[in-house]
């Protein structure tokens, strides 16, 4: 039985150094980074949306989540909230 539940342990532990979503990647953020550096950073986005040459990404949900603004491939601004 001890073996499981060392099991189990070592899989959330995995799980969780895996989150992109953290302060510490927030911080590594900076205007003028492209969509691709931004997401070797954070991974994919929840979502995304945008018209005549801006976008607006999303990672995360309502209470933990980075929002990206773009002007063409660039990081305009950004903001975010709920980081641990």
């Amino acid at each position: 039985m001890s073996l499981r539940i060392l099991a189990l342990l070592s899989c959330c532990l995995v799980l969780a150094a895996c989150n992109k979503l953290s302060s510490e990647n927030y911080s590594k953020l900076k205007t003028g980074m492209t969509k691709a550096e931004v997401e070797q950073l954070l991974g994919n986005p929840t979502e995304c949306s945008g018209a005549v040459g801006f976008t607006s990404c999303t990672w995360g949900d309502e209470k933990t989540f980075v929002s990206v603004q773009y002007g063409g491939d660039k990081v305009l601004m950004f903001s975010g909230k709920g980081l641990k």
